[in-house]
């Protein structure tokens, strides 16, 4: 049994995470100003008595002392919209750049050993190799998201060889899933609930990239953490496919019983400012330690249309 602190963890992959470590018998703690998730995804943990919560922003004070005896940080809190951070990119530097290095200060204080960091495939910008591997350079994030993301993993790695810490920093692929209000599948879903008839589509439709359930990621980030002990541990999470934005509109469309959907493009070749069109990421190293991804690309997509469903 440990007590782990989880920042986020009432948004889309925090809570999940949560659920995971409720299920392993660990004591846990979750910091999260509602700002994104809803403490609605608690609930059932909360009542029990093993999970409890401070509604609170990183970036306000108060926080710190709940660290007093923690094992390990997961720290999943942060502005993820990519597309927002092209126009208003001071709230991904502070939630995202400041936040974190006020989660390693408090760490470091309380002597808090172990983080878990929940990074980004955005990080490799437009890679000329695909698959990516972790080992890829030069690493040149094209949206502020992925720059911030990308300068989290560095201040990481400095607290870690400067006061022997050990974290796990994962750079995941596009996950989605049951409790997800973010990315395309929640945009899709909105748009055809307004209008049944016509999809608008960013981009020219064939942005293509990986795409895991919620679930399977939440397995490899816990396989990573049992499975390796270096100061810095940094993997890719994905599945070993991919899937272009039209496969997934038409699988929002049948699985919302819809036909004949007409699709209107606002073309070019990615759907926004700071978008990858061609993702997909190596996932040699987890596999190395015995991992092996469960789902495909497809089957995340589908599973997780039916989740947020309904």
């Amino acid at each position: 049994m440990m007590f782990c602190i989880v920042t986020g963890g009432a948004g889309f992959i925090g809570s999940h995470v949560v659920d995971a470590l409720a299920a392993g018998g660990d004591d846990v703690l979750v910091i999260d100003d509602c700002s994104a998730g809803t403490e609605r995804n608690l609930g059932h943990h909360t009542a029990g008595g093993r999970v409890a919560f401070v509604r609170q922003n990183l970036l306000d004070d108060g926080w710190q002392e709940r660290f007093s005896g923690a094992d390990r940080v997961y720290h999943i809190a942060a502005d993820p919209d990519v597309r927002q951070s092209a126009v208003t990119p001071d709230s991904q530097i502070r939630n995202n750049i400041v936040a974190t290095h006020r989660v390693l200060e408090a760490m470091r204080a309380h002597g808090v050993p172990e983080l878990v960091f929940t990074s980004t495939s955005t990080v490799y910008g437009d890679a000329a190799v695909i698959p990516t591997p972790e080992t890829y350079t030069p690493l040149e994030p094209i949206s502020v998201y992925g720059a911030t993301k990308l300068a989290c993993e560095a201040l990481i790695s400095s607290y870690c060889h400067s006061f022997e810490m050990t974290s796990w920093v994962y750079r995941f692929a596009n996950i989605i899933g049951e409790r997800s209000g973010h990315g395309v599948i929640s945009d899709f879903i909105r748009k055809l609930r307004e209008n049944p008839q016509e999809l608008e589509i960013l981009g020219d439709g064939r942005q293509t990239k990986s795409y895991l359930e919620v679930g399977e990621c939440v397995r490899a980030v816990q396989f990573g953490i049992e499975h390796s002990r270096d100061p810095v541990n940094t993997f890719n999470i994905g599945s070993e496919d991919w899937i272009d934005v039209v496969t997934i509109a038409d699988i929002v469309a049948e699985e919302m019983g819809l036909s004949g959907v007409r699709y209107r493009f606002t073309g070019g070749a990615r759907g926004w400012v700071g978008d990858v069109p061609k993702m997909q990421l190596s996932v040699e190293r987890l596999k190395g330690l015995g991992w092996q991804c469960g789902t495909t690309s497809e089957e995340s997509v589908r599973t997780a249309v039916r989740a947020m469903l309904g």
